[in-house]
């Protein structure tokens, strides 16, 4: 995906358009009505096929927008837990390492038989936080941190998204900031809200020096519990928890997947 703004596009022959969010244990899809970033259809939720291999993962998101029936002129967006690089799965997180190489566009868009957009699971989330959220509005630089098994980041600078910026991979301290910081390691090592807070302290304040971001987000959903944690707290920049919660993956996928219809048919 190439940096994108986030300024909404004068177009309007685009009102909705289809989200699927491909997680390891679920994949999640539903229409969204692109003025508001509000489901136009309860979501639907399919159990990840094991082997998460991309002909089954094709096959299950065939199966999720079968189920809606999505015109073929809606616009179609993916997320996916992986560095997309112009399509292309660069890693495999919580999904089989074949996907590696793979292009995620011709693989699923072969199985649907028509065009869909993909992007990184947290850059659709940060999106959808900047665009319809918590950081709607907000000018200068926004970073979004979603907490959950490992950690993701999407970096908005001047309402322009820097796509794959895998900052939860940061080696802080000598080890991987993940494996201290994110939500799974709280349950894991069965750690007090105020024992997890000392790893977030350290983890947001070395991104804070290096962004000097002027608003942060928490999302995740570890954030419907943000008053145990975010005031205990203190950085520079403000930090929210997000407003979208599990919705914003499916929000953030559609709606830059009508944002890349829109480019291409103006192009």
């Amino acid at each position: 995906m190439s940096p994108d703004t986030l300024t909404p596009s004068p177009l309007t022959a685009v009102t909705t358009a289809f989200g699927v969010d491909i997680g390891g244990s679920g994949i999640k899809g539903a229409p969204v009505d692109l003025a508001t970033g509000q489901f136009a259809a309860e979501r639907v939720r399919i159990p990840t096929p094991q082997p998460a291999t991309p002909a089954a993962v094709a096959q299950t998101v065939k199966e999720l927008l079968d189920t809606f029936e999505v015109p073929a002129t809606m616009p179609v967006g993916v997320t996916f837990p992986a560095v997309v690089h112009h399509g292309v799965a660069r890693s495999a997180a919580n999904v089989d390492d074949t996907w590696i190489g793979t292009n995620i566009e011709d693989v699923l868009g072969q199985a649907l038989g028509r065009g869909i957009h993909a992007v990184n699971d947290a850059d659709a989330a940060g999106y959808a936080e900047v665009r319809y959220g918590a950081a709607a509005g907000t000018r200068g630089v926004v970073l979004v941190v979603t907490l959950g098994t490992g950690i993701g980041t999407t970096l908005i600078a001047d309402g322009r998204l820097v796509p794959n910026f895998e900052l939860g991979h940061l080696e802080i301290d000598g080890v991987d900031a993940e494996s201290r910081a994110a939500e799974s390691a709280r349950e894991r090592e069965d750690l007090s809200w105020e024992d997890w807070a000392l790893r977030l302290q350290r983890y947001f304040g070395v991104l804070e020096d290096l962004l000097w971001p002027d608003l942060i987000v928490v999302g995740g959903g570890v954030s419907k519990h943000a008053e145990k944690f975010l005031p205990l707290l203190h950085l520079r920049a403000p930090i929210v928890p997000a407003r979208l919660l599990n919705a914003a993956g499916i929000v953030g996928a559609a709606a830059l997947a009508a944002r890349a219809a829109q480019k291409a048919w103006t192009a």
